[in-house]
């Protein structure tokens, strides 16, 4: 099912699925704006079940087939996701991800600059579960989460700034609410604060790198997500 909204972009499909990796316990995919990773209350097919109808074509699959959700992103955001395939690598992931034995880097554009070039931001997040929103504050309030993330500019574009985020915490929102708390509102992200939406609903927000160790194989494992096409995501390249 799709919502009005969701027909506006082109959301991954069986047949359009960017596959990043595949073995026989992951599968990790570079997720489109717009995609939900999850089902929720909109009835749109979420990335997980896409993830599903995938495999079970690929491998002309009977029956059910098995997907684990390790972890998300927002549903504006782009880039890398990773799946479980296995009921013995869904645990384990959950573990990694909890004990933030994974290295996640993101990239994000902002049209005003950050008062530095690099620095770690340290913020307390409160949510707002009505509005699907988390309120950054610079000292602890009742029922808020500590926030940290690292952030540097690495490259100045024609109108914006691109910076390479690494997340500390992995809290709802946060990089978009820690960026908006000191003035650098994510380039089309009107909830936090940018004076205009990008076309597609999209925000300039990329899940870009992560690296951990496999699993189950135990092996070091990193993946880089291809930038979405548009000209200013192609102007970092």
């Amino acid at each position: 099912m799709q919502t009005k909204n969701q027909s506006k972009t082109k959301y991954s499909t069986p047949d359009n699925l960017l596959v990043i990796h595949e073995d026989n316990h992951l599968i990790v995919v570079n997720k489109r704006a717009g995609d939900i990773v999850q089902g929720d209350k909109t009835g749109d097919m979420p990335l997980s079940e896409v993830v599903k109808e995938y495999i079970k074509r690929k491998y002309n699959k009977p029956g059910k087939v098995y997907v684990g959700v390790a972890h998300r992103l927002d549903r504006p955001t782009t880039g890398i996701v990773v799946f479980a395939k296995t009921s013995k690598a869904l645990p384990r992931l959950n573990k990694l991800f909890a004990e933030k034995k994974a290295e996640k880097t993101y990239w994000a554009i902002v049209k005003n600059p950050p008062p530095e070039q690099s620095a770690n931001l340290v913020h307390w997040l409160k949510r707002n579960p009505k509005q699907n929103k988390s309120y950054a504050h610079s000292k602890e309030v009742t029922d808020s989460k500590k926030a940290i993330l690292n952030y540097e500019i690495i490259k100045k574009l024609d109108s914006y700034f691109l910076l390479e985020v690494g997340l500390i915490t992995g809290r709802h929102h946060q990089i978009r609410a820690q960026l908006s708390a000191i003035g650098s509102p994510i380039k089309g992200d009107l909830k936090y604060g940018f004076d205009r939406s990008n076309k597609d609903g999209s925000i300039h927000l990329h899940a870009r790198s992560l690296s951990f160790i496999h699993p189950v194989k135990k092996e070091p494992l990193q993946f880089i997500a291809e930038l979405p096409k548009d000209p200013v995501w192609n102007a970092c390249c």
